[in-house]
C-alpha cells in the first residue's frame, strides 16, 4: 500500500459520527475485544472519540492501541501508515482489491499465533468470535473444517479428537469462527503457542 491509496472500504462511514462505524467483515468488534472504550487520542485523526482499536496492526510504526475504529473503517490508517489489520488471507481465489480492502478497512483479532482470515465465495468472510469445543458444537461445518485441518497434520484420530476437545475460547488451543457472507457457510481454524 502506498500513502494516499484509496480503498474500497465496505461499511465505511462518511462524516465524523460518534456512533461506531459498521464493519461487515467483523460485525461486532466490541464483543470480540478488538475495539474497546477508551479516552485515548487516535494517532491518525488526532481525536479522542471514546473507542480505540486493540487488535493487531502490521506496520513499520508501532500503532498498538493508538488507532480509532473510524480511521480503520475509512482506510485512512492503512493509507497513512501502510498498515494492515487482518493477518494471512486463506480460502478461495479472491480479487486482490477485495483482499486489500478487507485488510485495510477491517479490525483484526488477536490470536495465539499470526491470525488468519477466511475468504469464500469471492469475498471476505465475517469474523464472528473466538470459540472452544462447546461453541463449535453448534457449527458442524466449521467443526468439520477443523477436523480436516488437523487430519492434514498427520495426527492419529485419537490425538485429533483430544486436541479438538481441548479447544477453549479463553485459553489455548483456541478456535476462530468465521461465516461466509455469501453462502452462510461457517469456517474455523485453531491455533496455540
Amino acid at each position: 500500500m502506498q500513502s494516499g491509496t484509496a480503498f474500497l472500504c465496505a461499511g465505511s462511514v462518511t462524516g465524523m459520527s460518534e456512533e461506531l462505524p459498521g464493519f461487515p467483515y467483523h460485525p461486532d468488534p466490541l464483543a470480540t475485544g478488538a475495539v474497546v472504550e477508551s479516552s485515548t487520542t487516535c494517532l491518525c485523526c488526532g481525536r479522542a472519540r471514546g473507542f480505540i482499536y486493540t487488535g493487531p496492526v502490521y506496520a513499520v510504526e508501532e500503532l498498538s492501541n493508538l488507532l480509532c475504529p473510524w480511521c480503520i473503517a475509512d482506510g485512512s490508517a492503512a493509507a497513512k501508515y501502510d498498515a494492515h489489520f487482518i493477518g494471512d488471507p486463506i480460502g478461495d481465489d479472491v480479487p486482490l482489491e477485495v483482499v486489500m480492502s478487507v485488510d485495510a478497512c477491517t479490525p483484526g483479532f488477536s490470536s495465539w499465533q499470526d491470525p488468519q482470515w477466511f475468504f469464500h465465495c469471492g469475498d471476505g468472510a465475517a469474523f464472528l468470535r473466538a470459540v472452544g469445543m462447546a461453541e463449535l458444537a453448534m457449527f458442524p461445518d466449521a467443526l468439520q473444517a477443523l477436523r480436516s485441518e488437523v487430519a492434514a497434520w498427520g495426527w492419529s484420530a485419537e490425538a485429533m479428537e483430544s486436541y479438538l476437545g481441548a479447544l477453549d475460547k479463553d485459553s489455548q488451543p483456541t478456535g476462530y469462527l468465521f461465516m461466509c457472507r455469501a453462502c452462510g457457510r461457517y469456517m474455523a481454524y485453531a491455533d496455540f503457542t
